[in-house]
């Protein structure tokens, strides 16, 4: 079946076309994409002001245009942390619900976690053991761990890379001052949740997943997008200082020169590097593996395990029915 995933992040807003079905892996037919930046949108009450909702209803219109042109049978949408923690962020998903046609879900951050660790077990598949995942969005940082497809512990952090570099990277070069506090600040709040996760066991494997611990890969080395989705790509810890001294020392402008770092990225891919090392640090990781699949392809899969759970089902009435002919 053809299925649209249109997923509103703090960052950008992204429409997601693909041929799925159950037992193979989705094949992407087409995508749009723009750089919304709602966290930027928001007032000082925390709501997502007139033109931010303006150029959302402008997107998901756009967006509902194209899946349907592209013959999608279901549009699958989903908000998280910018509409989730707005104070209007109800009201927003209201009157795009009925203005339209769309159903638009508001994802918990733990239920966040939950779909991106089960993208991340399908990826790496069972022979990852144990796995640990983090996820850095715009707003929020997920991780979660188990050994199942689902993680046996799910949490989220206020720690996005674009909430963290709004509120402590004023500066195009940032001060030591405030490097050091958000680097205290993304330790506390890691600190307060290490042990829910840390609960479940010491990992097999680390998975990141999202842009920004992809861009930090490549800046690293790892292979460039256009090796494609099977190159391995990894991220070490012990880049990690010398990828946060490389950033901090220039300018927005000059991180985007780098290899990974867009123009629209090239601000808050410090504050998410500072996140990831905080992690790295309470985790006591090594090296993660990146994941090519996150929250998107979580959503696809789990939405075809319940076609699949519904057809068995639907299978087993008809078998029961025959028995009893």
């Amino acid at each position: 079946m053809r299925l649209a995933v249109l997923d509103i992040g703090s960052n950008s807003v992204h429409l997601l076309v693909v041929d799925a079905h159950v037992g193979a892996p989705p094949l992407p037919a087409t995508s749009h994409k723009e750089v919304l930046r709602l966290a930027e949108y928001l007032c000082e009450d925390g709501m997502i002001g007139t033109e931010g909702q303006q150029r959302l209803h402008q997107f998901i219109a756009d967006a509902v245009e194209i899946a349907e042109d592209q013959g999608a049978e279901q549009i699958l949408a989903f908000a998280t942390s910018a509409v989730r923690d707005a104070p209007n962020g109800a009201e927003l998903i209201d009157s795009i619900n009925s203005q339209l046609g769309v159903t638009l879900n508001v994802m918990s951050g733990k239920d966040e976690a939950r779909v991106t660790f089960l993208a991340a077990r399908r990826w790496f598949g069972w022979s990852a053991g144990k796995i640990l995942l983090l996820d850095i969005g715009g707003g929020s940082l997920e991780i979660a761990a188990g050994q199942d497809e689902y993680p046996q512990a799910a949490v989220s952090v206020p720690l996005g890379a674009g909430r963290t570099y709004a509120d402590f990277l004023p500066d195009p070069i940032p001060s030591a001052e405030n490097l050091h506090n958000l680097r205290k600040h993304a330790r506390a709040q890691i600190g307060k949740i290490a042990g829910k996760i840390n609960r479940v066991g010491a990992p097999d494997q680390v998975v990141g997943s999202s842009k920004t611990f992809r861009s930090l890969a490549r800046i690293a080395g790892a292979a460039p997008s256009g090796d494609g989705i099977y190159a391995p790509r990894k991220l070490f810890r012990r880049d990690l200082s010398g990828i946060i001294d490389t950033l901090a020392s220039r300018t927005p402008e000059e991180r985007a020169t780098l290899p990974g770092v867009s123009e629209a990225r090239a601000g808050q891919v410090l504050a998410g590097a500072i996140v990831a090392e905080a992690a790295f640090t309470i985790f006591d990781i090594s090296v993660m593996n990146i994941s090519p699949w996150a929250l998107r392809e979580g959503i696809i899969m789990r939405k075809l395990d319940l076609l699949d759970s519904s057809e068995q089902s639907s299978a087993m009435r008809v078998e029961q029915v025959a028995a009893l002919d």
